[in-house]
């Protein structure tokens, strides 16, 4: 049976189209679900190179999901063990909006010693993700086709992530858009249910507004604390130069960082 999957087109969040895979999506957003996803799909098609890498690459890499209604959905009750998924026990780094893969599989190459997990709604940044994982032998590394709130709230067990990235995330910056933001007082709320007690929250934006938001919402949140002095966080040594920041340091905004630590319960 062929591997292909229709393709879709997003655009990122600098505006540049993003081709992604098959869809129910573009009705998802008030039929099953009660505030806007932050992302949007379009249909389109794979690329032969990605489509090889999707037939041949995802039995070893992509984690099945149980859906509720709608495409990216997560069905409640669909927890997996990430011992079993594994194979181990280790701490666990998630990645939400992973893109093309190329900060989760340079981090997984370089760390052998953690597993990691990439959250990606875009079948074509999954493709991508398991051919450069797969050529550099990234075997801690797995990924989820799904909205990211879904996955920390129902696929992964309470408390059993050890880091969460959320870098450079679209920032949907005109006005009426805004509610689609995916770091808002809701997300921090199954951000700390999924973090374990002393696990970190790591953030990235290059949208000054956005980094204003992100940092009062967490500041508000009960189950989280500063993991940082001043105003911003340093620049997190872990997260690798990709696109989106060389993007947005070439037209002039400034980078910003976030760490926030979760509290005990």
């Amino acid at each position: 049976m062929s591997g292909r999957k229709p393709r879709e087109q997003s655009r990122d969040p600098h505006g540049e189209v993003r081709e992604t895979s098959p869809t129910l999506d573009a009705m998802e957003a008030p039929a099953y679900r009660d505030r806007p996803v932050s992302f949007v799909r379009r249909s389109g098609r794979m690329s032969e190179a990605q489509d090889r890498a999707w037939a041949e690459l995802s039995p070893s890499y992509l984690l099945p999901v149980e859906r509720g209604a709608a495409a990216t959905s997560v069905r409640p009750g669909a927890a997996i063990d990430p011992a079993e998924v594994y194979g181990r026990r280790a701490p666990l780094i998630v990645e939400v909006g992973s893109g093309q893969g190329h900060q989760i599989v340079a981090a997984a190459s370089a760390h052998p010693d953690t597993d990691f997990l990439a959250v990606e709604v875009f079948s074509a940044g999954l493709a991508r993700t398991m051919l450069d994982a797969d050529r550099a032998g990234a075997r801690n590394l797995r990924l989820v086709e799904a909205n990211a709130p879904e996955v920390l709230e129902h696929l992964l067990p309470a408390a059993s992530v050890d880091e969460l990235w959320v870098f450079f995330p679209d920032p949907w910056h005109k006005k009426k858009h805004t509610k689609r933001r995916l770091v808002a007082p809701e997300f921090a709320r199954i951000a700390a249910q999924a973090l374990r007690p002393g696990g970190t929250l790591r953030l990235a934006t290059d949208w000054q507004d956005y980094a204003d938001q992100m940092r009062a919402v967490l500041d508000a949140a009960p189950g989280f604390e500063r993991g940082f002095t001043g105003e911003w966080a340093e620049r997190f040594e872990g997260r690798v130069l990709t696109a989106f920041e060389r993007k947005g340091l070439r037209v002039g905004r400034d980078i910003r960082d976030l760490a926030y630590t979760r509290l005990a319960p």
